[in-house]
């Protein structure tokens, strides 16, 4: 049997969850952080419903910080297809595949208000099932996925203060 790691990583903004909610939902504002994020393309599409929306980041990302055995495993690009899934403000699901690769990357997004900011909190199980390497990938995917939030987070902190 294999175990799925656990992830989490949280990131705070200064504006009310509302204001992070609809920057989430803005293409302008992912395809922003796609490039901070320097993926060699992407593809956004975001369709809005009242409060929810869904969400579908198509990318070919670069390989070439990747360690020797990992960037054997991935090629010279991978392909990674973030789907979001926003039921209302406060919070969706999230998946990331990796067509051809053998990766399972689900869970949730969480915003919660904080003081006069917002909380937001992912949680998703990282699965690679590759024999004998796959923990060490597992940790090097959660890695990557929490440095590419880190760095629309700081996209994000921008945004919001352009917008304030």
């Amino acid at each position: 049997m294999m175990w799925a790691m656990k992830f989490r990583h949280e990131l705070v903004y200064d504006a009310p969850p509302s204001a992070v909610f609809e920057m989430l939902a803005d293409p302008a504002f992912r395809a922003a952080a796609g490039a901070a994020q320097d993926v060699i393309s992407a593809d956004v599409a975001i369709e809005r419903t009242g409060n929810a929306f869904s969400l579908v980041i198509d990318q070919l990302q670069k390989t070439t910080d990747l360690p020797s055995f990992a960037r054997a495993f991935a090629g010279d690009s991978s392909r990674a297809i973030q789907r979001e899934e926003w039921a209302d403000t406060t919070g969706g699901t999230l998946a990331i595949e990796t067509p051809g690769k053998p990766t399972e990357v689900k869970g949730t997004i969480t915003l919660r208000p904080e003081g006069s900011g917002t909380r937001e909190i992912v949680e998703l199980d990282v699965k690679m099932k590759v024999p004998l390497i796959g923990g060490k990938l597992e940790k090097l995917m959660a890695e990557k996925i929490a440095a590419g939030m880190d760095l629309e987070h700081g996209v994000g902190t921008s945004y919001l203060a352009g917008k304030g």
